[in-house]
């Protein structure tokens, strides 16, 4: 008498067929709603190690150019970003001739070109950012629900990092400016330095790390 195999069986057949339509893809974009859903850090971080894995299996390879976490690292890399191309405006008086003239045109007390240049400024960082194919950058836990995370930081560290350039090198308040003027200079440089930011934010690819959102630094602060 011969035992029958049971991968011969009508049953196991069909159980194979049902997951024929099954891919990594699927997988991962599955695990990434559930990401939204898991509070705890050490459930963040199950789930982190589960879709490496899966990244390394036939057919992940196409999530390797995906950024979806914004860390610390990537904070440090956008700030090196924001030195590098800040640096080259910081020795231009050309810097203070710009900012003069954004302050020459005003409907209703606003300088118009300054607020132009706030607009391009940002614009700028977000095609940067989501628009131009350089990596493929999700949108996660945005703040309020609304506005990306990556975005505000981007653009906070570069903004910090040239005004404090400028105030460290004695370039802001020469010829002592009004309080306009030495923002008007802030925003010239911001407009090389966000766009340093941005490209040394996501040209490594993701980094390493913790996730910079509200639950995972509550997790990080109150766990010992």
């Amino acid at each position: 008498m011969t035992r029958e195999d049971p991968r011969a069986t009508g049953d196991s057949v069909e159980h194979s067929g049902a997951t024929d339509g099954v891919e990594v893809s699927d997988v991962l974009e599955q695990l990434e709603e559930l990401e939204e859903t898991v509070t705890t850090a050490e459930g963040r971080t199950h789930l982190l190690e589960t879709k490496r894995l899966l990244e390394r299996l036939p057919g992940g390879d196409e999530f390797e150019e995906q950024i979806g976490k914004y860390t610390s690292r990537d904070v440090g890399e956008a700030f090196v970003g924001s030195v590098l191309f800040a640096l080259p405006l910081l020795v231009e008086d050309g810097v203070f001739v710009i900012a003069d003239h954004f302050l020459e045109a005003a409907v209703r007390g606003v300088p118009v070109f300054l607020a132009a240049n706030i607009a391009f400024v940002i614009t700028l960082t977000a095609g940067l950012l989501y628009a131009v194919d350089i990596k493929e950058v999700q949108i996660t836990n945005p703040l309020f629900g609304l506005i990306p995370r990556r975005l505000v930081g981007v653009l906070s560290v570069s903004f910090l990092t040239a005004a404090g350039m400028m105030v460290m090198w004695g370039r802001l308040f020469l010829d002592d400016p009004t309080n306009t003027a030495a923002f008007a200079r802030i925003t010239v440089v911001w407009a090389a330095a966000a766009l340093g930011a941005s490209l040394g934010d996501i040209l490594p690819g993701e980094s390493k790390g913790t996730d910079l959102t509200i639950g995972n630094l509550d997790d990080i602060i109150y766990s010992e």
